[in-house]
């Protein structure tokens, strides 16, 4: 990344960054991608591994997520363009949408991922309409038209993908082109069915009307083209859009650790910054909670934290990945013009430069401030943020991506029972067949540990949450692949765990159920069709996977620990039944660093059903002392944990 401009102590006493330097950062992300365009300018096609749309479709997607960051770049500049952006890309307009142009983009109906980026490609035209839309030749308009109208009438959509289309048809009336109401109310109807309160979305349900798949999509997508549309349509945006945007970000401020680092959950991670769209979607739409200066602040700690670990390259290019290139952080889905949904992430530069956003004083991130231990009950959520070391972690009940209870393989990225800002899950092929970090397993006769299956939420109380879930087993090819159907699974007991937050503590409490419990509510089940492993089992539970360039480990009876030269440590104490501790390393499977280790524990003999198992999972920063607990099963199924501070949580394991 090129030098940035001075920074700015007496705005930004956090981060040095005014707008200045949102703008350069801009500036050359855009002026970079420029060597990789077609002539014409209609495809950029970036260096990396293809989508499995293919390489047309990632040129599409190249163009057309750096035209909406061009775009928001020129509209907060009044139309200034120093660097002939909208020139640039109006001729990418021009030939894209040329049906029989050499460099054509695909159209909707030859790629479906061409779906996605005709709303960025909408939002771009309509920031930039005095600019480029109103300066283009009638030949070409019509020809933009003709290439987003067969998104008109088309209805098979069951996720945030509801707003591509709903965003295409607003920018379609805008100048006077074909659209359907009832496609518009009909995705309207489904965005409500969505919401599950607080202000979190479900992005999409499951055929059995259960609603947890929570990631950076609910803010991104979400909240963010609700209000979109109302932009281009020119028409007064519903007041709930903007009440639970306000509220969805007094939850979300402290999903962001003091130094900017966000939290590392849920899929399409590769956006980075693009988290920070709600952020200032709060800021255009006055929806926030947040005083100026802390928007800013926050953001441009985010910012700040990218460019410092290198996810900007010395070319200027966003490579996939998180800090550097990291290949194993994509979906299939994912190609090499996908980071640039990063563009997201600029939207404050709408704001006009004196906007308080802008000229108030720079605060703190959240976080920063104080420790914090919260539940948000919507995503069946436990957080628990750290002042001194800047960390924040988050227990998973009720996030699993899944729509049913057919078995599917590990998804690190939704399964984990933690994440955090500060450790990601292990992503190798290994890690996957085999997952262990922040991971509750039985393992079998031959060691092999089981995989988390769908959650079913038990409860939540004001530092805890529990749940329940089938262990299941997939039986992968011996030759190393990551395909396995549903025939490939063995089924063992119900698994119900519980997580207490308590600063840098999480105590992690297990019971194992009866393994003859079947879930039957009428109609077929599909666990009745997978052999159930016979047993006996152990009982296996893994730490937070630290990476790093080097890490220190060490283990001994109850306890294993990881430690960074920085200081930071991921540790595991045994508080009830556990006997066996060890540390399991990789290499070059983390997206943190090079190396990274999960401490573990583990019985060395047969788990007994409806026993309690407990531990300590630590992830904390230098100079951290952290407090142990100790456990008191009652005589029902209740659980005290009792802290030395003389604070009790009392946790349902039902």
């Amino acid at each position: 990344m090129s030098a940035l401009p001075d920074p700015d102590r007496l705005l930004s006493p956090h981060t040095g960054y005014s707008r200045a330097h949102w703008e350069a950062v801009a500036d050359r992300m855009l002026l970079a991608v420029r060597d990789h365009a077609a002539p014409g300018h209609s495809l950029i096609d970036l260096p990396g591994p293809a989508s499995n749309s293919g390489r047309w479709s990632d040129g599409l997607e190249g163009f057309a997520r750096t035209f909406l960051l061009a775009a928001m770049r020129v509209r907060g500049a009044d139309g200034q363009d120093p660097h002939g952006l909208l020139d640039w890309y109006a001729s990418g307009v021009a030939a894209g949408s040329d049906p029989r142009g050499r460099h054509r983009w695909p159209t909707l109906g030859e790629r479906r991922q061409a779906r996605v980026e005709a709303a960025s490609l909408a939002i771009a035209l309509h920031e930039t309409r005095p600019w480029l839309w109103d300066r283009l030749g009638d030949d070409v308009k019509a020809n933009v038209v003709d290439w987003f109208t067969p998104i008109v009438g088309t209805s098979d959509y069951d996720n945030n993908w509801i707003w591509f289309q709903n965003i295409v048809e607003a920018f379609l009336r805008s100048v006077d082109g074909p659209w359907s109401k009832e496609d518009i109310e009909r995705n309207l109807a489904t965005h409500e069915s969505w919401y599950v309160g607080g202000g979190w979305y479900s992005d999409g349900g499951s055929g059995d009307d259960r609603r947890q798949n929570f990631d950076y999509y609910s803010g991104w997508a979400m909240h963010f083209y609700p209000l979109w549309f109302s932009r281009i349509t020119g028409e007064e945006p519903n007041p709930q859009y903007r009440s639970r945007l306000s509220e969805f970000l007094a939850d979300a401020q402290y999903l962001v650790g003091a130094d900017g680092r966000p939290l590392f959950q849920g899929r399409s991670l590769t956006y980075r910054f693009a988290m920070l769209a709600p952020f200032w979607m709060g800021a255009l739409f006055d929806a926030t909670p947040l005083e100026p200066g802390v928007t800013r602040g926050l953001a441009s700690s985010v910012l700040q934290h990218f460019l410092e670990a290198g996810s900007v390259d010395a070319g200027g290019l966003l490579p996939i990945g998180w800090h550097g290139p990291f290949p194993r952080i994509r979906q299939q889905y994912t190609g090499p013009g996908s980071p640039y949904w990063a563009s997201k992430g600029f939207a404050g530069l709408l704001l006009p430069p004196d906007h308080p956003v802008w000229t108030a004083p720079e605060s703190a991130t959240p976080v920063a401030a104080a420790d914090k231990v919260f539940v948000i009950p919507e995503a069946g959520w436990v957080v628990s943020a750290t002042a001194a070391d800047g960390v924040v972690r988050v227990a998973n009940h009720g996030s699993d991506h899944l729509a049913d209870r057919r078995a599917a393989l590990d998804d690190p990225f939704y399964l984990r029972h933690a994440y955090a800002t500060h450790a990601a899950p292990d992503l190798s092929a290994e890690a996957i067949r085999g997952p262990l970090d922040s991971h509750v397993a039985l393992l079998d006769d031959a060691g092999e540990p089981s995989h988390r299956g769908r959650i079913e939420r038990i409860g939540q109380g004001d530092r805890w949450a529990a749940s329940y879930s089938r262990a299941m087993w997939l039986d992968l090819s011996p030759a190393g692949g990551l395909a396995a159907g549903w025939h490939a699974v063995r089924t063992g007991p119900w698994l119900a765990t519980a997580s207490v937050l308590h600063g840098a503590v999480e105590v992690r409490l297990v019971r194992v159920g009866d393994d003859t419990v079947r879930l039957a509510a009428g109609g077929e089940d599909p666990e009745a069709y997978w052999p159930v492993d016979p047993g006996p089992w152990r009982l296996h539970l893994g730490g937070w996977a630290l990476a790093g360039d080097s890490l220190e480990h060490r283990h001994d009876g109850g306890q294993a620990a990881v430690t960074r030269p920085d200081g930071f440590v991921s540790e595991v104490r045994a508080l009830r039944g556990f006997d066996e501790a060890g540390v399991t390393g990789h290499h070059d499977a983390n997206p943190f660093g090079p190396e990274s280790a999960v401490p573990w524990l583990r019985t060395t003999i047969p788990v007994e059903p409806g026993a309690l198992y407990a531990a300590a999972v630590i992830l904390r920063g230098p100079g951290t002392t952290p407090a142990l607990p100790t456990i008191v099963a009652t005589p029902t199924t209740a659980v005290e944990v009792r802290w030395p501070d003389g604070s009790v949580d009392l946790v349902d394991l039902t």
